[in-house]
Formats: C-alpha cells, sequence, structure tokens
C-alpha cells in the first residue's frame, strides 16, 4: 500500500495516470506532454510501475503504458477499511 501512496504523491504522476485514463501511450507520447526531459520522464513510470499502477506491454520498438485501476481501488479501499474498522470498535 505504501508503495502506490508514494507514487501518487507525485503531481506529475498524478498527471500520467490522468493522460492513461482516458487512453493507453508510449513513453514518448506521454513525455511529448510534459516539459522535463525524457529521463525524468523514465524514473516516474518506473515508480508507478513498481507501484503496479501502470502495466506495460512491449510492441516492436515501443513500450505501451496503461493504467491499471484495480490496484488503484484496492489500495483505496484497503485504505478506506482501516478507518471503518476504527469507526466499529
Amino acid at each position: 500500500m505504501s508503495g502506490v501512496f508514494k507514487a501518487l504523491s507525485d503531481p506529475t504522476r498524478r498527471e500520467i495516470l490522468g493522460l492513461l485514463r482516458d487512453r493507453d501511450m508510449t513513453a514518448g507520447e506521454i513525455a511529448e506532454q510534459f516539459e522535463i526531459s525524457k529521463p525524468a520522464i523514465s524514473k516516474h513510470l518506473d515508480l508507478l510501475k513498481e507501484a503496479e499502477l501502470v502495466s506495460v506491454e512491449k510492441k516492436g520498438l515501443y513500450r505501451i503504458y496503461s493504467i491499471n485501476l484495480t490496484v488503484l481501488q484496492d489500495t483505496l479501499s484497503g485504505f478506506l477499511d482501516l478507518f471503518e474498522k476504527e469507526n466499529e470498535e
């Protein structure tokens, strides 16, 4: 759970997830949306991938990134469960 929250703590990574909500994109297409270096975008994508918030599929020379909403939903649900259990006691 902490890996997901760490990944979500950065506004650039949240913006990447917003882009991927609309459609799957290559790393280059994602990088075009930002005024930071491609290596910086790559690091953001790596953190999102480590947190399993995005998945990547290699197609020829390209890596296609897509959002993994299941992990986000499961994490947020688990987080909310922590508070519900405390309130039940």
